[in-house]
Parts: C-alpha cells; structure tokens; sequence
C-alpha cells in the first residue's frame, strides 16, 4: 500500500525531531520513508519543502488544539489554562514536536535571516491574544504578554526533553515523583500568573 503525504510528513516529523533539518539528508529521508528520490522530489520537491510541509503541519495541530478549547469555552482565563495543561501533557506522553521546535530553533541561526514565513507565529499570537483577553492582563502589552506565554512554553520544552536524562540521573521511582511535583509546580505558576498579571516592573 502506498505511503499517503500525510503519512510522509508524520515520519519525517520523527527524523527532523531526532536529527535536526541538517541533520538528516534527502538519501536518508526517502530510505526512511520508504521512497525513491524522485517520489520525494515529487510530493515535496526540496528538503527544504518538506521540512516547510512539517511545520506547516505543526502549527495546524497546535491551532486546532486551540479551535476546539475555543468551541467549549468561552471564558479566555480557563481556555489558556486549559490548552497549557493540555500541551504539557502532550509534550511529556510524545515529545517530538518539542524536540521538533528546539533543533529548529537551535539550527535556524542561518535560515532564520531569509525565512519567509514563520509558521509557529499564528500559535504564539493566538495565545498570547487570549491571554490579553484575561481580566489581569488586559493593562499589559504584547511584549509583556508573549514573555509569559515563551516562560511557559520553556518550563514545558525544557522539562520533557529532559525526560530521559532525569529518569537516568534518579532513576525511575523518583523521576516519577518529580514530574508530579513539576505538574504541580506548572499549575501554581500558571494559575499564579493568568490572575495576578504581567509583573510590575515590567509594566514601566
């Protein structure tokens, strides 16, 4: 049975994870997924392509993660609390779309100078959006806002690519114990931040 595009770009998705986009070349794509070149060239055209394809991918997810809180919530505090909780149980059950995010942003330094289309921003603006929309927030800017957005999101991304590290360090009774106690700490930090606001200072 042949492999639909969709099916290429969830496999691709795990290579670029793993590898990064100059980690991983067109020979080793199309042996992974099971396709000559010239299919590749044809669904994609470029490396460059596909790796567009995934993220494009991507961000559709997250958005529609979003779409439907949105649909049955209509208090924006409990939709952003909701959508955190729900990405970091997301990010701990299958983390490869953050690994996904950190190799990009670590490999990016070059591309990020001609990018011509960043594919995560409809995410973050949303969200940060939302959060503009909360009681608490609404004297804050979106520098402000989008820093507490990217604090979150970087407790998440730090916290489940080291997974593995930390399960090796403490083994895997204590590593148990202490993704709990990070879960609990997020929560406190979350639910602490939504309704106190944007820090003081930064409010000058």
């Amino acid at each position: 049975m042949s492999k639909t595009p969709e099916q290429f770009i969830s496999a691709a998705t795990q290579l670029f994870a793993e590898r990064g986009f100059y980690g991983v070349s067109l020979a080793q794509i199309t042996a992974e997924l099971g396709l000559t070149k010239q299919a590749l060239i044809h669904h994609f055209g470029t490396k460059e392509k596909l790796y567009g394809e995934v993220f494009q991918a991507l961000s559709v997810r997250f958005m529609t993660r979003m779409h439907d809180i949105e649909s049955d919530h209509s208090d924006p505090q409990v939709r952003v609390a909701i959508y955190f909780h729900n990405f970091l149980r997301d990010a701990l059950a299958a983390p490869q779309d953050i690994r996904l995010i950190q190799r990009e942003l670590l490999d990016n330094l070059q591309r990020a100078e001609q990018a011509g289309r960043w594919y995560l921003k409809p995410f973050l603006d949303a969200l940060t959006d939302d959060i503009l929309k909360c009681p608490a927030w609404r004297v804050a800017n979106r520098a402000q806002t989008l820093a507490f957005v990217y604090n979150l999101l970087g407790a998440i991304s730090y916290f489940a690519t080291s997974q593995a590290t930390l399960a090796g360090m403490y083994g895997d009774d204590q590593y148990d114990s202490l993704s709990r106690s990070f879960c609990a700490e997020f929560d406190q930090i979350l639910r602490r931040g939504l309704t106190a606001g944007p820090a003081a200072d930064s409010l000058h």
